[in-house]
């Protein structure tokens, strides 16, 4: 690593935790301000950053060609899919509107007379979030960083630079605008940087990759900073003995197809033995008109085989299974299928092959729903409803960070409030201070109270 890299970025981390300190004392409404700002600016600069992610996919297609680029990859980073553009400016717009998550007492004691106890929400501080293709990911990090009062250093995949330079311009431009500076939001483009910055652990307070096991792996065994990410997007759909044949083909068939490179979309669906002769058929027949492909277990293999008559594309997308297939992200069209004796089969499978992401049970038995609930080790545990659902915009989060599969400070679709700690303030109303040296066993000490006391806000 270059001098050069490793000096420009201690300038970055030091200008973003500058940035961080200053902006404590800043009013909620300025960050709303702050908000409908970027979303101005990204609304006047629209055609330009269109034409950028456009130059971005040309490039990236090439990649794909050559072999060099997976094409889920490729499909994430198009910023004119769907409504993507409009869902990204509308997140803007939803976090804006979001309570401040900072200020809030989650607890208050009164330990003495006059002596009070707050525990208080508040920023992290500095956040480096790493993420590949999808552009947007920069505003709606740099969304939920403003509101929830975090500064952020933002790097994107080599293959969205162009969408990500003018992404990063109109925010930078935006924040001008307001009393909170350029520096709270920044963009970096090189690797050289990011190593750099993943050992400045004295100016950056979490690190967020967003991004394929390896990256993620990557930044966790190469700094000392805390980081909150996923690695995998392995989810699975379960068909109970007692489900619904047309809640199992809607909830099968959106969890895959409705976007497969995401994180949130299934890549296994297990079968209760019992489903084969009955629902499996008819799901596999909706999948494959789908153009899944499938990748069967002997049992469910057996059964397809069976069909008369057999589904069209029978020869062409279904295939056996091999034990790497229920280990496997595919990001793609493609499904593993397995067959089990049991719920609690089922739940074993899911436990020990997926990624914790998010898991669902079709089902019409509410003990076997609450039993999946309650046993799969999961950050999203689902009853008869998509997997896709597992997202931040669609919980009601505005948006997310991304989804953390670990289980310690966030878990699931990390918003507003998992970019929030806490710190304890505490108060004396005393005429002479408190000391502790007043309290204790002795003769004459003092004994704490210890009295809750109802807050909703730090009244100081």
């Amino acid at each position: 690593m270059s001098q050069e890299s490793t000096s420009a970025a201690a300038d970055i981390a030091k200008a973003a935790k500058a940035a961080f300190e200053a902006s404590q004392l800043i009013d909620s409404s300025e960050k709303v301000k702050a908000l409908r700002e970027i979303r101005k600016e990204l609304e006047a600069d629209k055609d330009a950053i269109l034409e950028a992610n456009r130059a971005d996919l040309e490039a990236a297609q090439k990649e794909v060609d050559a072999g060099r680029m997976s094409s889920s990859l490729l499909k994430r980073l198009d910023l004119n899919k769907g409504d993507k553009w409009d869902s990204m400016l509308q997140g803007i717009t939803d976090v804006a509107n979001l309570p401040d998550p900072n200020g809030i007492v989650s607890y208050a004691s009164e330990l003495d007379d006059g002596l009070e106890l707050y525990r208080v929400s508040c920023p992290i501080g500095v956040l480096l979030v790493i993420f590949e293709a999808r552009p947007e990911v920069v505003v709606n990090i740099a969304s939920l960083a403003i509101k929830s009062g975090n500064a952020a250093i933002l790097k994107g995949g080599k293959e969205s630079n162009e969408t990500t330079k003018l992404l990063s311009k109109a925010i930078q431009t935006a924040l001008s605008k307001t009393q909170i500076s350029s520096n709270y939001i920044q963009a970096i483009q090189t690797r050289a940087e990011v190593s750099a910055i993943l050992q400045l652990d004295q100016y950056i307070d979490l690190v967020i990759p967003r991004g394929s096991n390896s990256l993620v792996r990557n930044i966790q065994n190469n700094t000392r900073i805390p980081v909150m990410g996923h690695a995998d997007g392995l989810c699975s759909v379960y068909i109970d003995a007692s489900a619904d044949a047309k809640k199992a083909v809607r909830v099968a068939v959106d969890s895959k197809v409705d976007y497969p490179a995401a994180c949130n979309a299934a890549e296994t669906l297990i079968l209760h033995e019992s489903v084969l002769p009955t629902i499996w058929p008819d799901v596999a027949k909706a999948l494959l008109a789908a153009d899944v492909k499938l990748l069967c277990d002997p049992p469910s293999l057996a059964v397809l085989r069976a069909l008369s008559p057999a589904p069209p594309s029978l020869s062409t997308h279904v295939e056996p299974s091999t034990p790497e297939s229920y280990t496997t992200e595919h990001l793609s069209l493609t499904l593993s299928v397995l067959t089990v004796p049991s719920l609690s089969a089922a739940i074993s499978h899911i436990n020990a092959h997926s990624s914790h992401h998010t898991d669902c049970i079709v089902t019409e038995d509410e003990a076997a729903s609450s039993t999946f609930c309650r046993g799969v080790d999961s950050a999203g545990t689902f009853v008869n409803a998509s997997t896709r659902f597992a997202d931040g915009f669609r919980y009601g989060f505005g948006t997310e960070v991304g989804i953390s599969t670990g289980r310690i400070h966030a878990r699931g679709p990390v918003g507003l409030d998992g970019l929030v700690t806490y710190k304890y303030m505490l108060r004396s109303k005393g005429e002479q201070g408190h000391v502790v040296g007043e309290f204790g066993t002795g003769e004459g000490k003092k004994q704490y109270k210890h009295r809750r006391i109802d807050a909703s806000a730090v009244p100081f």
